[in-house]
């Protein structure tokens, strides 16, 4: 079975940097994408980033563009989430999710395409 397992959230300084680790296992797809989320209390989940397992390709939501980079190593099926210049903002319990696409399908930020999450990382950025 899928098993997402997050590490490396915590509490950190506005203009800090934190680094998230996601790693899998069970994994049986042909080609996939991982993508980092984050829920703020109240708020729904939203989008961070995606990467797309087989080629590479990466996906960021605009509102935190120039300040996240998502990357993946293969060897060990693990994603990570760097996050630079963080703000109270981005407190958040943050989610790695992955997204079965066996057709190659466009990337997406879209929750509700993910159909396998971890238990999440709670960061928290105090100012």
């Amino acid at each position: 079975q899928v098993r997402l397992i997050e590490s490396g959230g915590g509490l950190q300084q506005a203009g800090g940097s934190l680094r998230l680790s996601c790693a899998a296992s069970g994994l049986t797809f042909a080609s996939y994408e991982m993508g980092w989320f984050r829920q703020a209390p109240g708020k729904e989940r939203e989008f961070v980033a995606a990467i797309r397992w087989h080629d590479n390709a990466t996906l960021y939501t605009d509102s935190m563009q120039g300040r996240v980079t998502i990357s993946r190593n293969k060897a060990s099926d693990t994603t990570y989430l760097q996050m630079n210049d963080l703000k109270p903002e981005d407190t958040a319990v943050y989610y790695c999710g992955i997204r079965d696409n066996p057709l190659h399908m466009v990337m997406t930020r879209l929750t509700s395409r993910y159909g396998y999450w971890g238990q999440g990382t709670q960061v928290t950025v105090s100012s």
